[in-house]
């Protein structure tokens, strides 16, 4: 019987950077899902790397924008978890604009996370092998949402676009 020992891996990015993190099942999703993102943002910026789980299990990678890339390549060195990937999106790109292309992508089989938050990220490992069991994205929750804090929300969304006029 194989012996399981869990660790945490933090996921290594500057503050204000988004990732997504998820499992795909095959080499080709670094392809699918550069074409996704360029496809979905023009002059969208990122680094993408892809933790291959068969044949010469490399770290298979792609992006638009070198420091992503290197962000992409080293997270994913940490994780080594089998058909996981990590897509780092540049500053002033956001999940909200590319989960749903990145989510129809063919290969990809679950995202773990989409965020800016600081993030933890729980592995397995065998003697086989390593794989994501869940992540730790940001804090634990510190109370529940009063008038006020209700009235920041809807402020701070019609601010940034999200919601205009009295909606």
């Amino acid at each position: 019987m194989s012996e399981l020992k869990l660790s945490v891996v933090q996921i290594e990015k500057p503050e204000t950077i988004n990732f997504i993190l998820g499992m795909s099942h095959f080499i080709k999703t670094v392809e699918d899902l550069h074409e996704a993102l360029v496809n979905a943002v023009p002059g969208i910026q990122f680094g993408l790397a892809f933790c291959e789980a068969s044949g010469p299990a490399l770290i298979r990678w792609s992006g638009t924008n070198d420091e992503m890339i290197a962000l992409a390549k080293q997270n994913a060195q940490a994780l080594s978890a089998g058909h996981s990937f990590i897509l780092f999106l540049g500053e002033g790109y956001f999940p909200l604009n590319v989960l749903k292309q990145v989510q129809a992508v063919p290969e990809v089989v679950r995202i773990f996370c989409a965020t800016a938050n600081p993030t933890q990220v729980i592995i397995a490992e065998t003697e086989q092998g390593r794989g994501i069991l869940g992540v730790i994205d940001g804090l634990a929750s510190k109370g529940v949402e009063d008038d006020e804090g209700i009235a920041w929300r809807i402020g701070f969304l019609r601010k940034i676009g999200y919601k205009l006029g009295g909606e």
